[in-house]
């Protein structure tokens, strides 16, 4: 197993402030709010000679196996009031549904995915009496389209990669086809940046399930909206010594982020992208979160397959299921550990934060992988 690291030289204190509170009292205005847990694995800790593993589960939110509900709800909520005009009045989603059907008639909710995302905006469309379109790459794994159709979207198969599912789906906007994508292009930034504050609400969480911050946060990056929110909610308004170090990683065929904090700008790494970390397979970072993350991440990691798949495994065994692009933060971890200790050590006493951004959503290949199929 081999792995790549960059040290990023850029990194600087990030202005600014969270929507955290605000965005986090519009999920707990929906049905089956919860906070997610925060699992502490002193197995890992000790593998890993530091001394504490911290893991955010993110394998559960409104009955999806995955954070992405945080960001595409809240987008979807902005985007539809900016249509309204105003925020409107409502004490339950139905009468939000009841408002935008009375006032603004049949809509169309559009979403490119590598899964989650887009299977969040079908779900946001189901509650919501929308339809939705949902355009996924070629290759996404069959469970993950049936999740997004089990929702009762329209699924469409793109011939190509997720960046050609994102360009078709921003040639479907219209007057009755929202996009309500989580990435960012020239000319459309305004809904990608309501996805990443979305996102905020994992943080608020964090804020108070451990009072004393960590010191290094593990990031799985895509496009970078996830990232841009951590570094907003972990870095804003502190000195870089004072916050905690940020990694991200990325799978060793699509490190996007990776390539545009490099260069300084967005470039296209090539595909096909055919990680087993499907919510990863992205060839080109967001325009809008790359400056955030460039400023606030202190390093970027690719990381292979097989190490997704030995991190899949060691979170099974500690009664933790994710799917892989769930663990890709305890890949990114094991590769410090293994691969680059002499360049990013690890204090012996350090508290390591990992995101685990989903749930299992490909039961065949988790079951492939662990060797039992999902609890």
């Amino acid at each position: 197993m081999t792995s790549r690291l960059w040290l990023n030289p850029g990194v600087r204190r990030i202005d600014g402030t969270s929507a955290g509170p605000e965005v986090r009292a519009f999920h707990r205005r929906l049905s089956g709010y919860e906070p997610t847990p925060l699992v502490d694995l002193p197995a890992l800790a000790r593998r890993a000679g530091v001394g504490r593993v911290l893991v955010k589960a993110e394998v559960a939110r409104f009955g999806l196996p995955s954070f992405k509900v945080l960001g595409a709800s809240w987008a979807t909520y902005r985007v539809l009031c900016d249509r309204l005009g105003s925020e409107p009045a409502w004490a339950s989603v139905d009468d939000l549904a009841a408002t935008i059907a009375a006032e603004l008639g049949p809509l169309r909710l559009v979403a490119a995915t590598d899964g989650n995302h887009g299977r969040a905006v079908a779900h946001m469309g189901r509650l919501l009496g929308l339809d939705a379109t949902i355009l996924a790459p070629a290759g996404t794994a069959p469970a993950r389209i049936d999740g997004i159709a089990g929702e009762g979207a329209e699924v469409v198969v793109v011939d190509g990669t997720y960046d050609d599912a994102v360009a078709a789906s921003a040639a479907m906007a219209s007057d009755r086809d929202l996009v309500v994508s989580d990435t960012s292009w020239p000319g459309y930034d305004q809904p990608p940046r309501w996805v990443i504050e979305g996102y905020t609400t994992v943080f608020e969480e964090l804020a108070e399930q451990l009072p004393d911050q960590p010191d290094v946060v593990v990031v799985p990056l895509g496009v970078g909206a996830l990232g841009a929110a951590a570094a907003t909610a972990l870095r804003a308004g502190r000195a870089p010594e004072d916050a905690p170090q940020l990694v991200g990683v990325e799978p060793d065929d699509a490190a996007c982020v990776a390539a545009a904090a490099e260069a300084g700008a967005v470039v296209e790494v090539p595909g096909p992208h055919r990680s087993i970390m499907a919510g990863l397979n992205c060839g080109m970072a967001s325009v809008l979160a790359l400056p955030t993350v460039a400023a606030g991440f202190a390093a970027f990691l690719a990381v292979d397959d097989n190490r997704a798949r030995e991190a899949v495994r060691s979170l099974a065994a500690e009664g933790l299921d994710v799917g892989e692009t769930g663990a890709a933060a305890l890949a990114g971890l094991a590769a410090l550990v293994d691969d680059h200790a002499a360049t990013f050590p690890l204090a012996p006493d350090a508290t390591v934060l990992l995101l685990a951004t989903e749930g299992v959503t490909d039961p065949a290949n988790f079951a492939a992988i662990v060797g039992r199929p999902p609890r």
